[in-house]
């Protein structure tokens, strides 16, 4: 069997797995039907293989100055992994993921809330009722009070489930650098709802 063959094979099988995957607004019913009032979001950048060609370049994140991808999770407040984006390139923003699939109409549409990094400061500009929370930002002329100071820990605090939840993810060996093609790396991540 040519090696061709089996590779063919391999990519359908992922495909048929991941079709499978919940959509964003499903997973959310889920988690609100199960009585959750909060979801964890946060995005992360995963080392891809650097292709040929000038089409590769978007995936280079100058941050890190090398080639990746970056995902965007929701995680339930135990930290278990209920949505993953598509994977997008490398150079792109959380915050410009998170409008992508506009994350902030879904919530909205199902009553839940989201504590995210300041990666997604500006994503709800709606100030009365707010579905995404982010931190408080000390600035050079503006310093922190102990009320935001405080907020900031217990953000943090809650926050740490979804780190855990993307510690997981990366634990798997394939993720430590890609070697199949980006646009591949979307149907390999399928999420981990139970």
């Amino acid at each position: 069997m040519s090696e061709s063959t089996v590779r063919r094979w391999r990519d359908e099988v992922i495909t048929l797995l991941a079709a499978q995957a919940p959509r964003l607004g499903r997973a959310l019913k889920k988690v609100a039907k199960r009585g959750g009032e909060v979801v964890l979001i946060d995005g992360t950048l995963i080392r891809a293989r650097r292709r040929a060609g000038k089409a590769d370049r978007r995936n280079c994140s100058g941050k890190h100055r090398s080639h990746r991808l970056q995902l965007l999770a929701l995680t339930d407040e135990r930290g278990r992994l209920i949505w993953i984006s598509a994977a997008r390139p490398g150079h792109t923003h959380d915050n410009t993921a998170a409008r992508h699939d506009h994350i902030a109409v879904h919530l909205r549409a199902v009553g839940l809330g989201a504590l995210a990094d300041l990666g997604f400061r500006g994503l709800d500009n709606d100030v009365l009722d707010p579905v995404i929370v982010t931190g408080y930002v000390a600035g050079r002329t503006h310093k922190f009070t102990a009320g935001q100071k405080e907020a900031n820990r217990v953000l943090a605090v809650g926050r740490a489930l979804v780190e855990h939840g993307f510690t997981h993810l990366k634990n798997w060996r394939i993720l430590t650098k890609l070697c199949t093609d980006p646009a591949r790396a979307t149907h390999l991540l399928p999420p981990c709802s139970s």
